[in-house]
């Protein structure tokens, strides 16, 4: 090293290349671990990956601004916390109680036009909030809403009454229809039973629905989905 450069001066130059070092090695390491868990930990699909976007950037930034942290320390935290990440999906794939354990399940606010205010309680909501949302998502009146969903991830999802959607009845001069909301009764091979009995039918009409569509084994099932009004949809392993 140059004998001209004084003991600040490497100090300084000592710091910069070790900052360069943590930018560059967690820059790599965010993308691994992005691009091997995929786009749910951007989109912060579920409480999760919420929890895991700020940990990941807490560990950066303790890297970056602590300078008891140690290079090695950075490398296996974020490592750790991208396979801790992986172990949890993958076990939500395999299994419906973990992943609605882990993910949670929509939250309906809105039932056939009818607010539920118990499920807004439960959700820490208020009538403002709730909304505040709906004018976000284009939806200026609770009174055109005919289903609305709270989502795992914050967001609400929409099913608006027939004549307030985009193309509405009115314009054709049509008699109003009733507006249903799709069910999932089987997902990953795994029935729903709770929303079959909401349905208010039992083992031996699924099967017969299944049947019509030349499905014999449940576990075979992806996805099977109702429509009042429009029957079943189901879509198999292949």
């Amino acid at each position: 090293m140059d004998k001209n450069i004084t003991p600040i001066e490497q100090g300084i130059m000592m710091k910069f290349l070790n900052l360069a070092c943590v930018l560059v090695i967690g820059f790599f390491l965010l993308f691994i671990i992005v691009k091997i868990v995929g786009r749910k930990i951007i989109t912060q699909v579920t409480p999760f990956t919420f929890i895991t976007a700020i940990v990941m950037g807490e560990i950066l930034g303790n890297a970056l601004y602590d300078p008891e942290v140690k290079m090695f320390e950075v490398i296996y935290s974020m490592f750790l916390w991208g396979f801790l990440l992986l172990v949890v999906e993958y076990i939500s794939q395999k299994s419906l109680r973990f992943r609605g354990l882990v993910e949670g399940k929509p939250v309906a606010l809105i039932k056939n036009g009818v607010l539920d205010r118990e499920a807004l309680k439960k959700n820490r909501l208020n009538l403002n909030q709730l909304q505040s949302m709906l004018r976000q998502s284009e939806t200026f009146s609770i009174r055109e809403v005919a289903y609305c969903y709270l989502e795992t991830n914050g967001s609400i999802s929409i099913l608006k009454k027939a004549q307030y959607q985009k193309t509405t009845q009115e314009d054709f001069s049509l008699p109003d229809k009733p507006v249903h909301v799709p069910v999932t009764l089987i997902r990953d091979g795994q029935v729903l039973w709770d929303e079959i009995q909401d349905l208010g039918y039992d083992e031996t009409w699924l099967r017969k629905q299944l049947l019509a569509h030349n499905v014999t084994d449940v576990e075979n099932v992806f996805l099977a989905e109702w429509l009042a009004g429009d029957g079943m949809f189901v879509q198999t392993m292949r």
